[in-house]
């Protein structure tokens, strides 16, 4: 590995890609936890697949994590690895960083980079000093349901996405200016109103350009000037999106050092986990809200016990927390005066958490507001939708509190998210 990365708990990796002549259209499909409440999606994405190779069959969307089937379901997804990695459907792209430029729905273009970060640098824990770190509550229920896929799975398609607080814009951006150095991997459009997406390949020199300016990020001015401390460790990565697929990528990491000895640990693939690398200041990067859906219930009642539970709490805009609603009977707003938490996405949360508990219901957690009314005005049903949060705070809260309340936020629209293009050996 290149020692210039020692230090940063990020690495060039070998990556898996499909061989030239791959109908890359059908290849690629969006991040396995998106539109789980809306089958219809992952029903169009099987008709456009049909039998040709894709990551569709190296995935399992999150809507099926609790199928009665989901056993079998598994083990098709483990056995369509190794038939592609035994086909010969993969070329291998050894000890390499890639620049990726998305355009999104919106026309703008999200630029990324490629590599893996060791796990042992990893740490979900709040208030922890590790150089990656978690920005929300990772729910320790959800992530055995994901260690049966991945911990028998030959390879790994990512959909992390970390975050670089890069104002002055010295890793990413010098490769925006010179990708007419690098060899281009793709170029194609993106599938279900995904975009476009185009890959390079970096230089040699362009990866130690990448390792000198992630090596300033962590320095103690660097740290002083952004945050006002000097002697606290550094954060280099924050997740922005994939919280519970690196921590499941995590936890599988450990449960194989627990059988594997010490003197080997770092050479396990599963050590290292695939993601890609995005400045916090890129342009085309917005932060989005994740509304909330409650199926089950009778919304009236869930209404009245939200006004119970925060007393001084009113039907109307006003000032506080001011959240929105939307159920069979119509449309409105609640307002909590003078609230306990900083961000509306708490106080929301911490009142869904104890009703559904106590009277039962289930909680989705939904990308925009068109699908959040629409989800919220079936019966039984409610949607909740909440104000974005600045993106400018994100990595000062994180260093200062830890981490935010669970599905605080989201990186643009569900179209916009990361689709499956590259993969990397596991085992």
């Amino acid at each position: 590995m290149n020692t210039k990365f020692e230090k940063l708990g990020f690495y060039p990796a070998n990556i898996l890609l499909p061989k030239e002549g791959t109908d890359m259209t059908k290849w690629a499909v969006v991040a396995c936890d998106q539109f789980t409440s809306q089958p219809e999606y992952w029903q169009a994405v099987e008709e456009t697949v049909k039998d040709a190779p894709s990551a569709l069959r190296l995935i399992l969307p999150e809507a099926g994590l609790n199928a009665p089937d989901v056993e079998e379901r598994i083990a098709a997804v483990n056995a369509a690895m190794g038939d592609y990695l035994n086909g010969g459907l993969f070329r291998t792209l050894e000890d390499s960083l890639l620049y990726i430029e998305r355009i999104q729905s919106d026309g703008k273009i999200r630029h990324g980079l490629i590599g893996m970060v060791d796990l042992e640098q990893y740490d979900f824990t709040p208030g922890s000093g590790a150089l990656i770190r978690a920005t929300e509550g990772t729910v320790l229920s959800r992530i055995p349901p994901r260690v049966k896929v991945r911990k028998d799975a030959p390879i790994e398609l990512p959909h992390v996405m970390l975050l670089i607080d890069d104002p002055n814009k010295t890793v990413i951006e010098p490769l925006t200016r010179a990708s007419g150095e690098m060899e281009k991997l793709y170029d194609f459009k993106l599938q279900q109103g995904g975009g476009r997406i185009t890959g390079w390949r970096l230089t040699a020199a362009q990866v130690d350009a990448v390792a000198d300016a992630l090596t300033g990020l962590c320095s103690p001015e660097e740290q002083a000037w952004k945050y006002g401390v000097k002697d606290a460790p550094p954060l280099l990565f924050a997740v922005g999106d994939g919280n519970h697929s690196l921590a499941t990528a995590k936890q599988c990491y450990e449960d194989l050092k627990k059988v594997t000895p010490e003197s080997e640990w770092a050479d396990l693939p599963a050590r290292y986990a695939l993601v890609e690398v995005v400045n916090n200041h890129d342009d085309a990067l917005q932060f989005e809200p994740i509304h909330r859906v409650v199926f089950g219930v009778k919304p009236e009642a869930v209404l009245e016990a939200f006004k119970a539970y925060y007393p001084g709490a009113y039907e109307g805009r006003g000032e506080g927390h001011v959240i929105a609603y939307t159920h069979a009977g119509g449309t409105g707003f609640l307002t909590v005066p003078q609230p306990r938490v900083q961000l509306a996405v708490g106080t929301l949360q911490a009142f869904l958490d104890g009703y559904v508990k106590e009277h039962g219901g289930e909680v989705d957690y939904i990308h925009g507001n068109e699908v959040t009314d629409q989800l919220g005005r079936r019966p039984e049903s409610i949607g909740f939708k909440l104000p974005a949060m600045g993106k400018q705070q994100l990595f000062k809260t994180v260093m200062a509190d830890g981490v935010l309340p669970r599905k605080t936020f989201s990186m643009g629209h569900a179209e916009d998210k990361r689709y499956y293009v590259e993969a990397r050996k596991i085992r």
